[in-house]
């Protein structure tokens, strides 16, 4: 009998002392400063670190390759070469609530030096392409969208050819900074997933949709060059758009990103404009990287100069393949 009193007892000491502590907790003087929790009990404090929310993600990629071909007495033929490209990629995302921000800056460019020819250095790849979409949420996967979209390049670009009974090349100036530019906004209905390891599918269609071609360079603007009025700067239409962004992880270390934008101008629907850039990139370890890029355009207002004969439509398309060094930051 007394054992069965010592145990009652000892359990009933040891409920008193639960409901102690919990009645200690109860009371524990609680202090919130910025959103951090202070709990304080007795002589000990409890400190809980609210995690701040993070609205923000920016980052980006550098690319960089080279190639260098020196010929000395050769036999075989050839001449001595220096090639070399860059990407630059950045890019700043924004989400608070029902509140969308995308910005993507891509900037490429390209030379390659050749001896023994007129105009050795010659440029290969020139681009700056920058998307801004700004857009409020409806549902959890539809928004309320408007687009930004402008385009150009960064210096001059030429044709050559050597002339008949000429010894030497000659060049044309085809294109120049702001020359063309092609800006484009618009508004409507984004379809928009975000996925596992930073995958995202972007969609948007707009009814609403202003293009301009600019082209700021007098000699081209006065011969009616990308579709301006002979003479005129800046040529608006207005039309129906479409927009596409995917960025996939395709394998372990091979991404896939593409930009597509369609064009159609009210006064000739079915005819679209046509911009598409794809770069899929092959990751070999923390700084070598394999990118194969393909930049596909076409409007059928910029005629393109033939080798013969007068100029014509023809889709203009550029395929890089790059192995060098890349940088992700």
């Amino acid at each position: 009998m007394q054992r069965r009193l010592s145990i009652f007892f000892l359990f009933f000491f040891g409920f008193l002392c639960i409901l102690n502590a919990q009645d200690r907790l109860q009371l524990a003087d609680t202090l919130l400063i910025d959103g951090d929790t202070i709990i304080m009990l007795g002589d000990s404090i409890i400190f809980k670190q609210q995690a701040k929310p993070i609205y923000w993600e920016k980052g980006g990629n550098f690319n960089l390759s080279i190639q260098q071909v020196s010929l000395s007495n050769w036999n075989a033929g050839g001449s001595s070469n220096l090639a070399w490209n860059t990407a630059l990629t950045l890019f700043a995302n924004y989400r608070k609530e029902v509140i969308i921000w995308d910005t993507k800056l891509n900037v490429n460019a390209g030379f390659n030096r050749q001896g023994g020819r007129s105009y050795a250095t010659r440029k290969t790849n020139d681009n700056f392409i920058f998307i801004s979409k700004y857009g409020r949420e409806l549902t959890n996967f539809w928004f309320l969208s408007t687009q930004l979209d402008a385009r150009t390049q960064l210096l001059a670009g030429y044709r050559y050819f050597r002339p008949s009974g000429a010894e030497v090349d000659s060049r044309s100036k085809l294109s120049d900074l702001l020359a063309p530019a092609y800006i484009q906004s618009s508004t409507g209905l984004n379809y928009r997933r975000d996925f596992k390891n930073k995958d995202r599918i972007s969609l948007i269609a707009s009814p609403f949709t202003g293009r301009f071609t600019i082209v700021m360079e007098d000699s081209l603007s006065n011969a009616g060059a990308f579709g301006v009025i002979p003479g005129e700067k800046v040529r608006a239409e207005a039309g129906l758009s479409f927009g596409s962004t995917t960025d996939i992880q395709l394998y372990e270390n091979i991404r896939w990103r593409a930009d597509l934008n369609l064009f159609t101008n009210f006064e000739s629907l079915g005819n679209f404009v046509v911009n598409l850039n794809s770069v899929i990139s092959m990751r070999v370890n923390k700084f070598i990287t394999t990118r194969i890029e393909t930049i596909l355009i076409y409007d059928e207002k910029v005629l393109i100069q033939q080798d013969s004969g007068p100029p014509k439509q023809a889709v203009q398309l550029q395929n890089m393949f790059n192995f060098g060094i890349g940088l992700d930051f």
